[in-house]
């Protein structure tokens, strides 16, 4: 099969840590502060401008708290359970790795017992209609493993008593969140901005303030999960983390890069600029999808399909019909065609995921490159199953 002709300009498909932003360099980072504490004025006044730009760009109600976590997503969303999962009952739904990962966690971590668990295989969502308005909901947004998402936030209850944890890393930007049904919210930095990893964002609701301020949890507190001061009833929120000054020492030249992609994202025309580029970059998948044979979405049902995180399925019938470690094995094969070629870097499937492809299609990532990188999907995959065709008789 002859080469496609035009390849992408830029080959990062990664999804996490993602692409810069279009025309990134780095002077973009001369703003940094570097060499100074994070406590002094002028650290601090930038920590503050990154929680006040994500709260106005995302339209984040002006009762929310919105705070800097170290960690990551991980993190931030770590320090939520543990500092107030326990007061009530609790729903936990997963359907991918990362939501897994936090299913896990309540089960033999903080091992919760009046938990219910709600799972799904790859490509599904489980159940949501079971979330019970009086317990807690932990969930993922988007299944960045998966490319599943929840389509909307209708199965949650608008007059709950618990709240809901949701881990928001590859969707915030990308959609719409509806924060009247959020409670908990956690993401971070290094995917639909493409900035840098190990910096988590952390939004609470006010009924998410007040469980922090009335509920000790039974369970020890790691300092980077603290965010009260005091005990009983003088325990309180310790407000400035919410304001900028962090647990402990963030990376100024992180933070600098942050605030360039923040800047970007207003210049661009703000979120429904950033949905509608992630939702083109998509379009570009789901065009090829719907005329290549032998690849289909991994996510089963159209409403669910994640705009971000694209995982891809082979049906073709010769790649179906080989063993589990067969298939992994030609993924590898395939993707590192595509990697010597600077085609596209880090588009396998993640690890624990069926095997497949995974296509980061976020709003700093080019609607050209990934109309240019479908066809060469379809040549590396055509020439990788024509060499181990080739090994196969030839044995």
């Amino acid at each position: 099969m002859e080469k496609p002709a035009l390849k992408p300009k830029n080959p990062n498909f990664s999804s996490g840590p993602c692409t810069k932003r279009p025309g990134w360099s780095v002077e973009s980072l001369s703003a940094a502060m570097l060499g100074r504490s994070h406590r002094a004025a002028g650290p601090k006044g930038q920590l503050k401008e990154v929680i006040e730009k994500h709260k106005e760009l995302l339209g984040i109600p002006e009762d929310y708290v919105v705070g800097i976590m170290p960690a990551s997503d991980t993190g931030a969303f770590e320090a939520a359970m543990w500092s107030m999962l326990g007061a009530r009952d609790v729903d936990a739904f997963a359907w991918e790795s990362f939501s897994g990962d936090w299913l896990t966690n309540i089960k033999t971590q903080l091992k919760l017992e009046s938990v219910n668990y709600y799972e799904a295989e790859y490509g599904a969502l489980p159940d949501l209609s079971k979330a019970n308005p009086e317990n807690d909901i932990v969930f993922a947004w988007n299944g960045t493993t998966s490319g599943v998402r929840v389509p909307n936030g209708d199965w949650i209850a608008a007059d709950r008593e618990g709240l809901t944890f949701c881990d928001a890393t590859s969707a915030v930007f990308a959609y719409d969140l509806p924060w009247d049904k959020l409670d908990v919210t956690t993401w971070s930095w290094q995917k639909v901005l493409g900035s840098e990893a190990a910096h988590g964002m952390l939004v609470l609701s006010p009924r998410a303030v007040e469980r922090l301020e009335t509920f000790t949890p039974d369970r020890p507190l790691p300092k980077i999960f603290r965010m009260t001061k005091g005990s009983g009833d003088k325990k309180k929120l310790n407000k400035g983390i919410f304001e900028g000054a962090t647990i402990n020492t963030p990376s100024m030249l992180a933070v600098a890069d942050v605030l360039d992609a923040l800047n970007w994202v207003q210049n661009i025309g703000g979120l429904r600029t950033t949905i509608a580029r992630s939702e083109e970059n998509f379009k570009a998948i789901e065009n090829w999808v719907n005329k290549t044979d032998g690849f289909e979405f991994l996510a089963k049902e159209p409403e669910t399909l994640s705009t971000t995180s694209v995982c891809l399925s082979i049906t073709d019938e010769w790649f179906t019909g080989l063993s589990e470690d067969e298939q992994n094995v030609f993924i590898k094969t395939m993707v590192k065609i595509l990697d010597k070629d600077g085609i596209a870097y880090d588009i396998a499937g993640y690890r624990d995921a069926p095997a497949g492809l995974r296509i980061w299609c976020g709003a700093t990532v080019q609607g050209d490159d990934v109309e240019a990188l479908m066809p060469w999907v379809t040549w590396a995959f055509e020439v990788s199953k024509a060499e181990e065709q080739r090994k196969s008789e030839a044995a």
